[in-house]
């Protein structure tokens, strides 16, 4: 027996050394160079056109940082350090054995100094040592591009984790030779973990706050630079049948992602956006300052959510996205609801959250004040489920918009707000049967959701006061 084992335990070594040996490492110093072109450079969740079989090239990078306020949610606003203008910055592609020529720009509004670190370089730094910019200057470095595989690149200016926090990451991805295999689509996605003076969700102009940063405890983990990136309007797009690339980062600068796609599982991974190939993988660990290639194919249409699946930083703090995916049904893949029965398991209960009343005073006063801030409440707690346009999921949650249900009875909607609602429901002639939670909102977020939902959407234009609530809330 102990022979038997022996022998097992030598095939399987000696087939995975040949496996590992099928990956042959280029000296991509030894790769000569044909002509010089200017790279092309994209904000997410776009990425330039695929390198394919073109030979090394001098490839001429121009990145500029801007310092610039910008939007991290309703209401809430930040001033970003970026690259390029966009957190996470403009992608870079290039291919092994390409020599970089890279200028880096200090626009002269900015305040501050800075430099960059890409994990793409071999030298000291990353080429941080090389790349010190002061306001209004330029600076120029050159590196040749050995390593293939999705690194990160961020500013590496002390203290590092302040510049890093407030956006100053991205990507540079350099294609073996040949190029990588074609895909319909490609798009660019980079969670990063920000930390501000105020609580989430808290209006106005928020400066970064260190001791939050320093204990690991985030307002906001969100994809490309704000909540909503990914969503509605922005949510990325693809047809039943086309194969998908996402180009995955984690600026940090503090959290690992767990990266999943809610509804698909990825053919291939990229681990730690290297040349090792994982296949059928579910939700694939994303280092902060690392990142991964995932490709797959969609099968089916509907709404994909991408989310970390350390799940409560998608519904609760921002991480999630969506791929919109049209064309027609395939009910071999999947069949739709087939059967719709009420279950009531024996000693079966409802479960709901603590109900605890925020100490802090609401700043809306006037109906506009209210449904914006109803709106940044919505955008945190219920459009998972309900969709930013409040168009519901099909099957699974009921439609906010033009719902006959929500506005035949404001009371009723107050008390599933409050206290929860599981079992069937008809909304606009349609039966649902789930679970909605208890939400943990003061007497005046629910007045101000709820007043936000009827004044949208086609509904009613009831207005919801706190006084309202506080009579639901009072009821045994």
């Amino acid at each position: 027996m102990k022979k038997i084992f022996i022998l097992i335990f030598a095939s399987v070594a000696f087939i995975g050394c040949k496996q590992n040996d099928e990956y042959k490492k280029v000296d991509a110093t030894q790769i000569k160079v044909d002509g010089t072109i200017n790279a092309e450079l994209t904000s997410p969740p776009f990425v330039p056109k695929p390198v394919g079989d073109r030979p090394a090239k001098k490839l001429i990078v121009n990145l500029e940082i801007i310092e610039k306020e910008g939007e991290m949610a309703d209401g809430v606003k930040y001033v970003y350090w970026t690259f390029g203008g966009s957190v996470p910055g403009s992608f870079i592609r290039t291919r092994i054995g390409d020599e970089v020529e890279f200028h880096l720009k200090n626009h002269p509004d900015n305040k501050l100094p800075h430099n960059i670190d890409l994990h793409a370089v071999t030298g000291p730094g990353g080429g941080a040592k090389s790349s010190f910019v002061a306001p209004g200057h330029e600076v120029t470095f050159s590196f040749k591009v050995l390593n293939q595989g999705l690194f990160v690149y961020h500013c590496a200016t002390a203290p590092v984790g302040m510049h890093i926090a407030n956006g100053m990451y991205g990507l540079i991805l350099v294609e073996p030779e040949g190029g990588l295999p074609p895909v319909d689509k490609e798009y660019y996605i980079m969670q990063g973990d920000f930390y501000t003076k105020g609580a989430n969700g808290e209006k106005g102009l928020q400066p970064f706050d260190m001791t939050k940063a320093i204990k690991e405890e985030p307002d906001y983990v969100v994809f490309n630079g704000k909540t909503g990136s990914l969503t509605g309007d922005n949510a990325l797009t693809a047809k039943v049948g086309e194969t998908i690339r996402l180009f995955v980062g984690n600026g940090g600068p503090n959290l690992v992602s767990s990266f999943h796609v809610i509804g698909e599982i990825f053919d291939n991974v990229h681990v730690e956006g290297g040349t090792l190939i994982n296949h059928d993988v579910q939700t694939t660990l994303v280092p902060s300052g690392g990142a991964a290639i995932v490709d797959f194919k969609v099968e089916a249409p509907g709404t994909l959510i991408i989310v970390d699946h350390s799940i409560f930083r998608t519904f609760n703090k921002g991480s999630l996205g969506m791929i919109n995916v049209t064309g027609d049904d395939n009910k071999t893949v999947y069949s739709g609801p087939q059967s719709d029965e009420v279950y009531h398991p024996e000693g079966g209960t409802i479960q709901t959250m603590p109900n605890e009343a925020s100490a802090k005073a609401p700043k809306a006063v006037t109906l506009v004040e209210r449904i914006a801030d109803g709106k940044s409440i919505y955008s945190r707690t219920c459009f998972a489920c309900h969709q930013p346009t409040g168009e519901g999921l099909p099957n699974t949650f009921p439609p906010l918009a033009k719902s006959d249900f929500l506005n035949a009875d404001v009371n009723r909607a107050i008390e599933f707000v409050l206290k929860g609602k599981t079992g069937e429901v008809v909304v606009n002639g349609k039966k649902y049967n789930s679970v909605m939670t208890a939400q943990t909102l003061t007497d005046d977020e629910v007045a101000n959701v709820l007043t936000y939902v009827y004044s949208t959407w086609g509904n009613s234009k009831k207005e919801v006061t706190p006084a309202m609530v506080k009579a639901i809330r009072s009821k045994k």
